[in-house]
């Protein structure tokens, strides 16, 4: 029986793009789907949680669509992608918009990057847009094939700061050391845009469309 994997529409996030993406890598005969589907959501093999903007609209757009309930238990249950905003409110509270309570899956901080200077003593633009290294500080399904220090597109101005280092599994450095990649059972979530990350980002994609949710 073909697969279902949902992309989840909760109004922000270039959805579209991620859907291609994500059509384009995964097994032939699986429905891609974007949706506010609760119902849908749940009956899904695997989820999609891209996003982009700020917490508060992404919380606010959340609550007023009912999807915390449901998105919380398909992360428990089935393989689960955050991207980018969507990696972002799974920690308890950002610094954004003069401070935004998320949906605490995991303890920890979004903090905005603070003024600095590169190795080369530039000035750090905010937000970092662009190309950046991720080094894999531990192995996950998710990197097959995807080298150590390949590069993936950013575009933001805040950063994910997890309480336990465990959680994270990729590494970024721009200004400072955060954390680019996080997993913990069946979630994995990015900072960076897989779907505008050339081949690196769509091997990514592919992975998670073959990923049985496991990982210890």
């Amino acid at each position: 029986m073909a697969e279902a994997i949902a992309i989840v529409d909760y109004g922000m996030g270039n959805l579209r793009s991620v859907a291609k993406a994500v059509a384009h890598v995964a097994p032939a005969g699986t429905e891609v789907r974007i949706t506010d589907s609760a119902e849908y959501i749940l009956s899904a093999d695997r989820v999609v949680f891209p996003g982009q903007g700020a917490a508060a609209d992404c919380m606010a757009a959340l609550k007023s669509r009912d999807l915390i309930a449901p998105l919380t238990e398909a992360a428990k249950t089935r393989p689960f992608l955050g991207i980018c905003m969507g990696m972002q409110v799974m920690l308890d509270h950002s610094d954004e918009n003069g401070g935004v309570h998320l949906l605490a899956w995991f303890k920890g901080a979004v903090q905005r990057f603070p003024a600095g200077v590169d190795a080369s003593g530039l000035a750090l633009k905010i937000p970092q847009m662009g190309w950046n290294e991720i080094r894999q500080v531990r192995p996950h399904p998710l990197w097959h094939g995807v080298a150590d220090m390949s590069r993936f597109y950013f575009v933001h101005s805040y950063y994910c700061a997890p309480e336990d280092a465990s959680l994270t599994v990729g590494e970024t450095e721009y200004g400072l050391r955060y954390t680019a990649a996080l997993a913990r059972g069946s979630v994995f979530a990015i900072q960076s845009h897989p779907e505008k990350s050339a081949d690196d980002g769509l091997t990514l994609l592919k992975n998670f469309t073959r990923w049985d949710g496991r990982f210890d």
